[in-house]
């Protein structure tokens, strides 16, 4: 039963890996701490572009594994203190 474990910190480690680039890649949308520095040159556009969109929905799909993994490494670990 421990491959499950091993299993679920692998997905957990790639997951936050990827979690960290996609967020990374996300563009500012200004106000924050970056046009605090100079950085608050921004064109304003209407809508989102299909990549930001996709970017978005990669970000959201991540996000949920590595909920998922955090959620599934809980449950296992409380399994395993019970049985021992």
């Amino acid at each position: 039963m421990t491959w499950f474990a091993y299993t679920l910190i692998a997905i957990l480690v790639i997951t936050s890996a990827l979690l960290t680039m996609l967020i990374l890649l996300h563009r500012g949308k200004g106000g924050g701490l970056s046009s605090m520095f100079g950085g608050g040159v921004s064109s304003s556009l209407a809508g989102s572009s299909v990549a930001e969109r996709n970017l978005d929905r990669y970000t959201i799909l991540v996000g949920v594994v590595w909920f998922a993994c955090i959620v599934g490494l809980g449950l296992w670990l409380r399994i395993a203190m019970n049985g021992s």
